[in-house]
């Protein structure tokens, strides 16, 4: 399990130091915001578009495969990427086509990782697990951008080269697993003919859209995460626009504060959500962001949204955690990766939209209207949670929420 949290955190870790300079070196080649903007939307669809189809080979057995050589491709396309910047003439055109195969491959390696949890560790474990995952994350979040920052200052070419590093490691961490990761073979889909129809492809890869259409908790899963998490960026873009007169200093100080508490709250998930159920977890976090989302709208330095920003990132992963472990707990062995890439492709997709859905709602209400928005968005979703956690319970063992 070590190895697995050690390839996911540098993975994680080098991802968000090229993620930062990548914006900040195309302006500096010339190129205008709208050209930057285009160029991380096409980065945003490679990871969101090619997830669903990366995920049934890693459902057949071949989720080791598919990770090392996935991330052995995005070592070598930044590694291009690092020598074309260093060698000073950096052509747009391959530049662009290496983030692009870059991003590609990502996708695909996480794709494949979903449901590595369910087959290196026992039930029990999953909490646990889960947390020591999220906090890796959220440490790399923090400190990725900040090494990002001090190697794109020593060499444009830096941050590429230890985005490159970082897969290297992650492919030498997961090829020494000693797990197969791999579901018993009468678990796995079975294997399509060598003559199948794009249709059944497709429906091969839409079997994880199936399982959640029918099993409650996952549809209750795909919401809330898909609403949270969108809500959550739009409150943070909105935090920015009303602390613009700060310059970068106060969405800094946010960003920093939000990012520690993330981490904190993600190590305590498993001693505070203990092994109460994940619906009654669900729930009483839910009406916990309510207050905090609300309170922004007062806020009128970065201190407070700070503070306030870093409640809600304090509180979001003791419902993603114990969700997420029950995720696993329900879903078959043979549709750990296809389930997990829906789930996250949709909160990717609505994450995506929020930040120009915030930048309109505030210029035609204001930034304070807009956080009261959110805060009402976020009461509605804790009605529904309230309201469908019930239904959910019964016959399941759980404790009611």
């Amino acid at each position: 399990m070590r190895l697995f949290w050690c390839a996911g955190t540098c993975d994680a870790l080098g991802s968000q130091m090229s993620g930062l300079v990548l914006p900040l070196l195309l302006l500096t080649l010339g190129r205008t915001p709208a050209e930057v903007g285009a160029v991380a939307g096409l980065c945003a669809a490679a990871t969101l578009l090619l997830g669903p189809f990366a995920a049934v080979p890693a459902d057949r057995g071949a989720r080791k495969l598919v990770m090392v050589g996935a991330a052995l491709v995005s070592a070598a396309a930044m590694t291009g990427v690092a020598l074309a910047v260093r060698s000073g003439a950096v052509p747009m055109a391959v530049l662009i086509g290496a983030v692009l195969v870059e991003r590609s491959a990502t996708s695909c390696y996480e794709a494949a990782s979903l449901g590595t949890v369910a087959l290196v560790c026992p039930p029990a474990e999953h909490r646990r697990v889960l947390s020591r995952l999220q906090a890796g994350e959220r440490g790399a979040l923090v400190l990725g951008p900040a090494l990002g920052g001090v190697l794109f200052q020593a060499g444009r070419w830096l941050p590429f080269l230890a985005d490159a590093l970082s897969y290297a490691v992650a492919a030498g961490c997961i090829r020494a697993l000693r797990t197969e990761l791999s579901p018993p073979r009468e678990q796995r889909p079975p294997a399509g003919g060598p003559r199948r129809t794009w249709r059944a492809a497709a429906a091969e890869a839409g079997a994880g859209v199936a399982l959640i259409r029918r099993e409650p908790l996952l549809r209750l899963a795909l919401g809330w995460l898909s609403a949270v998490n969108a809500l959550l960026v739009a409150l943070y873009y909105t935090t920015v626009f009303a602390l613009q007169g700060s310059g970068a200093a106060g969405p800094g100080l946010v960003l920093a504060l939000a990012g520690a508490a993330g981490l904190a709250g993600a190590l305590l998930a498993p001693r505070l959500a203990g092994r109460r159920s994940p619906t009654r977890v669900l729930v009483a976090v839910s009406w916990l962001m309510v207050p905090p989302a609300a309170a922004l709208a007062a806020a009128r330095d970065a201190w407070q949204f700070g503070l306030l920003f870093g409640l809600l990132c304090l509180l979001t992963p003791l419902a993603t955690v114990a969700l997420q472990a029950r995720i696993i707990q329900v879903t078959p062995p043979g549709l750990q990766a296809r389930t997990g890439t829906v789930l996250a492709t949709a909160s990717g997709a609505a994450a995506a939209l929020a930040p120009a859905l915030a930048g309109l709602a505030a210029d035609r209400a204001g930034p304070e209207a807009t956080l009261v928005g959110c805060g009402v968005l976020l009461a509605a979703v804790a009605l529904h949670a309230t309201w469908a956690a019930p239904a959910l319970t019964r016959g399941t063992g759980e404790e009611p929420a």
